[in-house]
């Protein structure tokens, strides 16, 4: 590799001794900086603890805490006196970390049964906004993390989206509000979102679309969830889940990021997800074993999901790394499986710094094998919040 440029040089430099302050103050810079983050369940906490979660190379920059809750009568956000050590514990791990790691709490989730419903009822009127918006930042404060990151798997009509850029521009507003009352830097504000602006989803007519201008105005960015395109749902043909590129549809990353900065998000506030598992099938045919070959069913895994730890503990299978789409797969017999490995995800942080993406994030820290997928991304040096 060539030596950086001076100005690049520079830019590292400026990059380095912003990341040394505390993290709030990092939350207020405009010097130029990368996304590096992951997604830390609460369900994982056993299995990986906080002190194992490898800071030492810088593999991350955030970290989010998924997932607290709003209560769904009153829509006070919940952290119980059970949650509080679960949150603390990877707060003061990432703060402690030189340069520190910021934390985010993560508020939603797909699997949350019936929060949905809640953020639906919460976000279509005033004051049940407000409500729920003091006690996220309330909460945020009480605990010492840095920001708030909602996840709301989906807003399920043009009426729902319209509450949900009210939601932003609203909760923009409370977090200016109380950091010019306390003195203390702006919390940040993301969301998980899906991988394209626009839902595909059959039945859909109108198609929903996200709304980007107050998501352009309000959040510091987005992650978007670019993966879990293909999986047990089509037991059809095998699919790769997250493939970068798709030359038969619109179902990929390149497509759904180029989407959402088209609809007006700045691409430095677009967050590329990365998926640190794969989806499996049972092949029709062990002789047809590409991708989109013929399958019966899902393979092996959970329901056919297999964390990258899982795939990489496999023995005798056949691996492919395939350029063409951005992903890997492998296969015995008529078991097939699609994933992303070191290759793929190479490939991937180097298009989103081609498209001068904000960075990238992982689902989930507990997945990966010895941090080989969270390594790939150390190469780069600047993106821009």
């Amino acid at each position: 590799m060539s030596p950086p440029s001076k100005a690049l040089s520079l830019l590292i430099t400026l990059a380095t001794v912003t990341m040394s302050t505390s993290p709030r103050a990092r939350a207020q810079s405009s010097v130029p900086n990368i996304v590096r983050g992951a997604y830390y369940p609460s369900w994982t906490y056993e299995s990986v603890n906080p002190s194992q979660i490898d800071f030492s190379q810088s593999h991350f920059t955030h970290l989010f805490y998924a997932f607290v809750n709003p209560d769904p009568t009153t829509f006070n956000l919940v952290v119980t006196s059970d949650d509080k050590p679960i949150i603390s514990d990877p707060v003061s791990a990432a703060h402690n970390q030189s340069p520190p790691v910021m934390v985010l709490l993560s508020i939603g989730g797909g699997g949350a049964g019936g929060v949905a419903a809640v953020f639906s009822n919460m976000s279509g009127a005033e004051d049940t906004r407000s409500r729920f918006i003091q006690s996220t930042i309330e909460v945020a404060r009480d605990n010492d993390v840095d920001g708030l990151d909602l996840d709301w798997e989906s807003p399920k009509d043009a009426e729902e989206m319209v509450n949900l850029g009210l939601l932003f521009e609203e909760w923009r507003a409370a977090i200016d509000s109380e950091s010019a009352a306390s003195g203390q830097s702006p919390l940040l504000l993301t969301a998980a979102v899906y991988f394209s602006n626009r839902f595909f989803v059959p039945g859909d007519v109108p198609s929903r679309s996200y709304p980007s201008s107050s998501i352009a105005k309000n959040l510091d960015w987005i992650n978007a969830m670019c993966y879990d395109y293909h999986g047990s749902w089509d037991t059809s043909a095998t699919g790769e889940h997250a493939a970068l590129y798709d030359a038969t549809s619109n179902i990929s990353t390149s497509y759904g990021l180029t989407s959402w900065k088209s609809s007006g998000v700045p691409s430095q506030k677009v967050v590329m997800g990365l998926p640190a598992y794969g989806r499996s099938w049972e092949l029709k045919d062990a002789a047809e074993h590409g991708i989109g070959a013929p399958a019966v069913g899902v393979g092996p895994g959970d329901d056919g999901a297999m964390t990258y730890t899982e795939i990489e503990g496999l023995e005798g299978w056949t691996e492919v790394y395939d350029s063409g789409t951005g992903s890997a797969y492998a296969y015995k017999g008529t078991e097939w499986v699609g994933y992303d490995d070191s290759r793929s995800v190479a490939q991937k942080v180097r298009y989103a710094e081609a498209e001068g993406l904000g960075g990238y994030f992982f689902w989930t820290i507990g997945q990966d094998l010895n941090w080989t997928l969270s390594r790939q991304g150390m190469a780069l040096r600047v993106f821009t919040i």
